[in-house]
């Protein structure tokens, strides 16, 4: 958590048949992210918008307070999200148990 709102760890995977947030997954080395899918390829970007979107809908942002911040190429992303960091989390908890 930052005063401005909250980094949250996503692990995407892009060319699915639908866009989705899976809940909370727990990783081999005991780190917990975010699993999404989305429709959208992973070129010039397009999957880490469509990403970008997906997590601003859930979480009833604008998609200008969603930013991803590390690993714009990678799979395991770290996104930043814009907004009183209490109420982020709630939503987030509320994502991971659904």
């Amino acid at each position: 958590m930052r005063n401005n709102g909250v980094d949250l760890f996503v692990r995407l995977t892009p060319k699915a048949a639908m866009d989705r947030l899976e809940g909370i997954e727990i990783s081999a080395d005991g780190r917990s992210h975010l699993k999404a899918r989305v429709r959208a390829v992973p070129e010039n970007g397009a999957a880490n918008q469509a990403l970008e979107r997906l997590v601003a809908k859930a979480l009833g942002v604008p998609r200008s307070a969603v930013s991803v911040v590390a690993g714009g190429t990678a799979r395991l992303k770290t996104l930043h999200v814009l907004g009183d960091p209490a109420a982020l989390a709630r939503c987030i908890e509320a994502l991971s148990s659904a």
